[in-house]
């Protein structure tokens, strides 16, 4: 968790997301094949160095669906007049494994780090589109090694009508965010080998507190007949970047989960394990005109009892 939040305060402090890339694959792992994909934040530290912000899932081999976040720094060779980039990163992962459970239990929530290596070639476009084709290998420490081979798409978020990668952002000098009051609904799914899922609701305040860092307070109600049911209220810290005169924002964010209720059916001397957990977050939002809003946020919900879960909402927010 401390891990985490580290992670995004150096993403809100030193710079901010250039390019937003996904791509997707064939994964292998001791002779068992999956897939793989990962949504990732890039942008540029100078014409030879980048650095990256990832979400990686390594699909579901035996007795093992896993994905986690890796913060990467790379290396990169521009070539053909800057339409072609050749890169190579590494940087640590945290990952959250599904996992077979010991005795009495179908399922276990196992957290852990490790390291990705990746390597990337990238054609740009003229009109802002990428094209690109990736190699991961994730060493993790304490489960399997994988590697995957990925083909996907990226969009620089903050071009310079040149060809090529921006070679640094560009910066600002006021904050993303004001004052923002929003209402999401969505699904909570259960990070188990069947993925039960229920209906979720929340309600988010969210200011701004410096140029690149929000902070927000959320009151989150899961309910399940299924699942565990939780209602609490989460304090997360934001790394927030705004695009095309703000309209359009990226952000990722971390926190306490604190349940105000909660109904898991625990053993009597595993109670009081739930009620903290960790919040992971990674939300983008379209302003439509001077008050209203629209916002998709993903989270990930990490519990020390076998319940994490991703919390998946949308929803319509004022802005004053």
């Amino acid at each position: 968790m401390t891990g985490t939040l580290s992670t995004a305060l150096t993403f809100s402090v030193s710079t901010h997301a250039q390019e937003l890339n996904i791509v997707a694959g064939p994964l292998i792992s001791r002779g068992e094949n999956s897939y793989s994909w990962e949504r990732s934040y890039r942008e540029g530290l100078g014409r030879h160095a980048a650095w990256s912000f990832s979400w990686i899932n390594e699909g579901h081999i035996p007795d093992h669906h896993r994905d986690g976040q890796t913060v990467q720094l790379w290396g990169r060779l521009p070539l053909w007049r800057d339409r072609v980039e050749l890169s190579a990163g590494a940087g640590p992962y945290r990952y959250f494994d599904t996992t077979a459970a010991g005795a009495g239990g179908t399922y276990s929530n196992t957290h852990g780090w490790g390291v990705v290596w990746s390597a990337r070639a990238a054609h740009y476009f003229d009109r802002r589109w990428i094209a690109q084709m990736q190699v991961n290998h994730v060493q993790a420490f304490g489960g399997p090694d994988t590697t995957a081979l990925l083909f996907g798409v990226g969009y620089q978020l903050d071009a310079n009508g040149e060809p090529g990668p921006r070679q640094t952002p560009t910066p600002r000098t006021s904050r993303v965010t004001g004052n923002e009051l929003t209402i999401l609904l969505g699904r909570s799914i259960l990070n188990s080998y069947d993925s039960q899922s229920s209906f979720a609701q929340s309600v988010e305040y969210r200011r701004g507190l410096a140029r690149y860092i929000d902070g927000t307070v959320s009151y989150i109600h899961e309910a399940s007949n299924t699942q565990p049911r939780r209602d609490g209220v989460a304090l997360q810290l934001w790394a927030t970047r705004g695009y095309f005169d703000d309209r359009f924002t990226l952000a990722v964010g971390a926190g306490p989960y604190i349940a105000v209720t909660q109904n898991d059916n625990l053993p009597g001397n595993r109670t009081g394990d739930g009620r903290v957990s960790g919040l992971i977050s990674m939300s983008a939002s379209y302003r439509l005109g001077k008050y209203w809003l629209t916002r998709l946020t993903w989270n990930r919900v990490i519990t020390r009892y076998d319940r994490d879960t991703d919390l998946i909402e949308a929803g319509i927010g004022v802005r004053f």
